[in-house]
């Protein structure tokens, strides 16, 4: 269940060094924002934060921006970003927004790497538009996403799943890999990262599901040289 209502979390996220306030201003001057030329990837939805930070950890020379709604759970995450284990770390920010709104806070093509961990369901089908996976949603994130950038995705939801592989199809992504037991394929979990929802559902037996879809290229574009 999500944390809400913590008194003092407004007050710290607004204070804390590593939460970006006001992420729209810095459209499309993310790299300004870390100094560097350095790959982008967000996750969104990004809980309690292990995931990113652990990723920003192993990989000095991209940048992670991390992303959730509710101001609660953001506070958790800078509580852990400020152990030792990772108060370090120059290559990661924190933003506290609606998903809907990405398109508002990234300009074109400017993020090259998307993960969406253990997503909200929205279970009941009128709520399909709100999942993160929906084709609605997959249209915001081709606003973002460079072309030939990727969308990762893990659920231990094998409903949610089944929908998302259907949206990669209908919004005419090209779906890269896909598994419904993640930590049994060798090749997709050989460097994955648990998130902490992974690893204590993962622990009872319950089979995680991960895909990887592609954003095609714009029709009649160029691909980057080091793509060619």
């Amino acid at each position: 269940m999500r944390l809400r209502n913590i008194p003092r979390a407004e007050g710290t996220i607004q204070a804390h060094r590593a939460v970006i306030k006001r992420p729209e201003a810095q459209r499309g001057c993310w790299r300004q924002v870390f100094g560097n030329k350095h790959p982008i990837h967000i996750e969104i939805g990004m809980g309690k934060g292990r995931f990113i930070m652990e990723m920003a950890k192993r990989h000095p020379d991209i940048n992670y921006i991390g992303i959730e709604r509710y101001s609660s759970v953001l506070l958790r995450a800078i509580e852990k970003y400020d152990t030792e284990e990772y108060n370090e770390l120059k290559n990661v920010r924190f933003v506290c927004m609606d998903a809907r709104n990405v398109a508002d806070v990234f300009a074109e093509d400017e993020v090259d790497r998307i993960y969406l961990n253990f997503s909200d369901p929205w279970p009941k089908a009128r709520h399909a538009k709100r999942r993160l996976t929906s084709t609605e949603f997959l249209a915001r994130y081709e606003k973002i996403l460079k072309p030939g950038g990727l969308l990762e995705f893990k659920t231990d939801n094998t409903q949610l799943f089944n929908f998302s592989l259907d949206q990669i199809k209908e919004a005419g992504w090209i779906l890269q890999n896909f598994t419904y037991d993640l930590h049994h394929h060798e090749e997709m979990n050989r460097d994955n990262v648990m998130t902490e929802y992974e690893e204590k559902f993962s622990a009872k037996g319950n089979p995680i599901n991960k895909l990887i879809a592609v954003r095609q290229q714009k029709t009649g574009a160029v691909p980057p040289a080091d793509e060619v």
